[in-house]
């Protein structure tokens, strides 16, 4: 029953070059954390830069990114392209001859997951989460510089970029594997009109959708952090039904549920009063969102196993879903939504080692367990003690 103990076994290659160094003490299908180290096959040429867009604090960490790949390390850059659009980049004029060598893509429309050899972010956790759902399969290492509000996810600071880069160019980095959740929502073909269309981007359809020979529209989706079924506009409660590989688990009475990864338990269902969870720990976490039942606690399950959130037969309203908080779409009677481990994870580049980095966000970013000290005593007698 390895399935259900420890999900599928992840795809140790990462993009086009990078990997993770072969480790034959490996048990159970489960990579030691030690051993998780980033090499390259053959040295990366293709760099995905991730910027946060309507932040002009990030403009000049943008262009000293993109002249030290280009001049210093003779890369290819790919940048969206309305990030090179940007009216402030269009008039510097010493930045133009770096612009020009920049590949542009547009999200929706250009397929770059095959040519990425490595991603930088330049922001706060967005940035990590955008760079995923642009791989739907395997994920070159991500490289998160934190410049934004939080950066729970982004272990680096930019002021010494050039240092982190070359470290990381030389191999033998250490990775967070960070799963994600295969999501497959089946919707009936009445709702072709009204669903599909509604979720396009760019103007055209997601290439996510696929009508199968059953007449329905399935949409699928590589999640990072959590999926989020709630009542939307309603005054009505949630009423979703929870399936557990086929079978019935329990009905989610209440605001809704969240399913999510470790990586996403330090998100939203972090705020609804889930545990947090090391990335590396091989779970699915399901969270309920002000549950009716004061009885009804977050549950953790095995990585591996699939679990099917439909509408309960009697419930007074739709539900509305939501993947990292994008395509957001309503979901009605007939409609499913299945989720499972994904075998394509997140490499998440480490600045220093997979403990040390999430316990460090844990205690910057969270300010998990931190509280003013007692002070010490001093050498007299403690008052509750007697003297004989």
């Amino acid at each position: 029953m390895w399935h259900f103990l420890h999900g599928p076994y992840p795809d140790t290659h990462f993009g086009p070059k990078a990997c993770v160094l072969p480790n034959p003490t490996s048990v159970m299908h489960i990579q030691d954390p030690a051993s998780q180290r980033l090499t390259w096959s053959k040295p990366p040429l293709n760099v995905l830069v991730i910027r946060k867009i309507r932040d002009e604090t990030l403009l000049e960490p943008f262009k000293e990114l993109c002249r030290f790949l280009v001049e210093e390390k003779h890369l290819m850059v790919y940048v969206e392209k309305k990030v090179v659009d940007d009216g402030s980049l269009m008039t510097d004029d010493s930045f133009s001859a770096i612009r020009n060598q920049l590949c542009t893509f547009r999200e929706g429309y250009d397929d770059i997951s095959d040519c990425i050899d490595l991603i930088i972010c330049l922001g706060g956790d967005g940035t990590l989460l955008y760079a995923s759902s642009l791989f739907q399969g395997s994920v070159p290492p991500v490289m998160a510089f934190h410049l934004g509000s939080l950066g729970f996810l982004a272990p680096f600071k930019f002021e010494s970029f050039k240092t982190e880069v070359d470290k990381v160019f030389e191999g033998n980095a250490a990775i967070i594997l960070r799963s994600r959740l295969k999501v497959k929502v089946v919707k009936g073909m009445f709702q072709r009109n009204e669903q599909l269309f509604s979720t396009q981007e760019n103007g055209i359809a997601p290439h996510n959708h696929i009508n199968n020979e059953a007449g329905k529209i399935t949409l699928q989706l590589q999640v990072l952090n959590e999926v989020v079924v709630d009542r939307g506009p309603s005054s009505y409660l949630s009423d979703v039904d929870l399936y557990l590989d086929g079978r019935l688990i329990t009905s989610v009475q209440g605001d809704g549920v969240i399913v999510s990864t470790p990586t996403g338990s330090t998100a939203y269902a972090g705020a609804a009063g889930a545990s947090m969870i090391h990335p590396n720990v091989p779970a699915i976490m399901v969270t309920p969102i002000c549950p009716h039942s004061l009885s009804f606690r977050p549950i953790v399950v095995p990585a591996g196993v699939e679990l099917m959130i439909t509408l309960s037969p009697d419930a007074r309203n739709t539900a509305w879903v939501s993947f990292d908080g994008r395509k957001r779409q309503e979901i009605q009677h007939g409609d499913s939504i299945k989720i499972t481990t994904s075998c394509f994870p997140v490499p998440s580049i480490c600045c220093h080692d997979l403990v040390y980095d999430w316990f460090d966000s844990l205690a910057q970013c969270l300010h998990w367990n931190i509280r003013k000290k007692q002070t010490r005593l001093t050498d007299a007698s403690d008052s509750s003690e007697t003297d004989n």
